[in-house]
């Protein structure tokens, strides 16, 4: 009986349908890369006949696989070992799987995550410094020139500051979190592109905008202010409910510390713009002077150094982040414009709440995504940052050249009308010339 069972038990493991596994379940591998991938097939007899062995990728846009050649020589004790050429192709994660056809059966690997990223290179780490101390620099200007009394004055009687600040960190993330379902509702990474660019405060060329377009200067200047400040308190708010739902569809890990890092980062360098306005006011006039420009090179700095550096945003521009790349900015203008115009604010005061909804500081969200998220990640949603700050200049440019033709128009049709209004000065001048002469003459 004994015997029975035992043969029994042998007869089972030799018709066991044979497993195969990875020696890993993730990999990370670096762009145009070749990296070879272990693999183990065991249940399987030296006599094995019409073997096929197949790979399979989830994404070949990302990870290529090469279909490994079956040798039943490599078989030891029912174990055959060998291994998947993976290459990378384009950043992101796709699944390789290996199929396995033994006299007409087939059997089906486990599943191994290919993660693609890009080799780190000396201009990266570069950049990357490089937008970090432009930022902190660029807030510590922002601490200089914070005139505390004008915030004072404007706090007694909020009105178009409370409606830009409602504007921006109400309306923005939210139009910017729905944007982000509806333009991209499969990829988690964008999602957090174009989030984290709407939850950002307003950027410092909406003052210099505001100046080109007739707005109201002091406004903006405050509510630029008050933004910044607020910022460190709404942006991780933002992230961690609205945000917190997109990290959980993307199976991504919040990044707790790195976020609370950045607030504390952004706080330093702004107090101590604040206490060189105290203690070294000279200093302190002059980081002032530089700081709308220095503001606007940053900007050009950011997005001409990202695309220099990072030329493969290129590949992931699609219609849907051009759409997201104008969509963000343009609805900010649009809708601050009209909550502006239903409170019933000056035009000044209604250009300057538009542009600076609708302006937003893609170096912070930048900063941001670099410092917070892991690779690939961290590069995949630095396109959609990237892409409004080229779409945000375009209608604030037509706008500000329609106003220099109306001006000049303006010009003329006054010009036009004083003359109707007083011909008589323009003949008078050779009406008296004319008498005098005669006068001479006799």
């Amino acid at each position: 009986m004994i015997l029975i069972l035992i043969g029994f038990l042998l007869l089972g493991t030799a018709n066991a349908a044979p497993q195969i596994t990875f020696n890993r379940t993730e990999l990370e591998i670096h762009m145009d890369d070749v990296t070879s991938v272990p693999f183990t097939i065991e249940g399987l007899t030296s006599g094995v006949s019409r073997v096929n062995l197949t790979a399979i990728s989830s994404d070949w846009n990302l990870v290529q696989v090469s279909a490994p050649i079956f040798d039943p020589a490599l078989i030891q004790n029912g174990v055959y070992k060998s291994f998947v050429n993976t290459t990378g192709i384009f950043l992101g994660n796709a699944e390789v799987s290996l199929f396995l056809s033994i006299n007409g059966e087939a059997v089906k690997s486990d599943v191994i995550n290919i993660i693609v990223i890009r080799k780190v290179r000396v201009v990266d780490t570069l950049f990357t410094a490089s937008v970090a101390i432009l930022v902190s620099i660029l807030y510590i200007n922002f601490g200089c020139a914070m005139d505390w009394d004008v915030c004072i004055k404007t706090i007694k009687r909020p009105i178009g500051p409370l409606i830009g600040c409602l504007c921006q960190f109400i309306l923005m993330p939210l139009i910017s979190y729905a944007l982000a379902i509806i333009l991209f509702p499969d990829s988690p990474e964008m999602q957090l592109g174009i989030f984290f660019t709407g939850i950002s405060p307003s950027g410092g060329a909406s003052n210099i905008w505001t100046i080109l377009l007739g707005g109201n200067l002091n406004l903006s200047v405050t509510m630029t202010t008050l933004c910044t400040i607020a910022a460190f308190g709404l942006m991780p708010m933002w992230i961690f409910t609205l945000g917190k739902h997109i990290f959980e569809r993307g199976n991504l890990v919040m990044p707790y510390n790195k976020i609370a890092t950045f607030a504390i980062g952004l706080i330093v360098p702004l107090g101590l713009g604040y206490l060189i306005q105290k203690k070294l006011p000279r200093v302190s006039r002059i980081l002032v002077r530089i700081m709308k420009p220095f503001s606007v090179l940053l900007i050009i700095f950011i997005i001409i150094f990202a695309i220099v550096t990072n030329s493969y945003l290129f590949k992931l521009f699609s219609w849907k982040i051009i759409i997201a790349g104008m969509g963000l900015p343009w609805l900010g203008f649009i809708f601050g414009l009209i909550v502006a115009f239903i409170c019933r604010q000056p035009d000044q005061d209604i250009r300057a709440i538009a542009i600076e909804t609708g302006i937003q500081n893609t170096g912070v969200s930048i900063f941001l995504l670099r410092f917070s998220l892991t690779q690939p990640a961290a590069d995949l949603t630095t396109v959609v940052p990237v892409s409004c700050a080229i779409m945000t200049p375009l209608p604030l440019t037509i706008l500000y050249i329609i106003k220099l033709v109306l001006d000049r128009r303006k010009t003329k049709l006054a010009a036009s009308r004083e003359k109707l209004q007083n011909p008589q000065t323009f003949v008078a001048v050779p009406a008296a010339n004319s008498s005098t002469r005669l006068n001479q003459t006799t």
